[in-house]
């Protein structure tokens, strides 16, 4: 990413944790097609409950337990990196629901050792 108060956009891609590519899972590949791409960075968040197109509640409790529960890839970056990116997004997503936002970047910090540095602060 650039700097501080740009904007950017923020890549959200919603999948089945049973849904795979090549007997990988679909948010792991995205994940890493993110990294060799050269992304920020890339976040899976997994779902406790949901419902799709075909109203199906899946369900992390026990009384109902699936094993296809709701995944979400989050990848925020400039758009000139996220819109080539759609390409395999295309190719790996054949269920699921992909979206795209405009976002402001607040805050880009990584911890101590990461190998980015920290931007300068801005001055008031």
């Amino acid at each position: 990413m650039t700097e501080l108060g740009t904007e950017a956009l923020r890549l959200m891609v919603f999948v089945g944790e049973d849904d795979t590519w090549h007997h990988r899972p679909v948010y792991s590949e995205l994940v890493i097609r993110a990294r060799q791409a050269g992304m920020a960075g890339a976040t899976v968040l997994r779902g406790l409950e949901s419902f799709g197109r075909r109203s199906v509640v899946h369900t992390s409790r026990l009384v109902s337990l699936s094993s296809d529960l709701p995944v979400v890839v989050i990848i925020v970056d400039d758009g000139s990196k996220i819109r080539p990116f759609l390409e395999d997004v295309r190719e790996l997503v054949s269920n699921g629901l992909v979206t795209l936002e405009e976002v402001e970047v607040i805050r880009y910090a990584g911890s101590p050792g990461d190998r980015y540095e920290n931007p300068e602060p801005h001055e008031t």
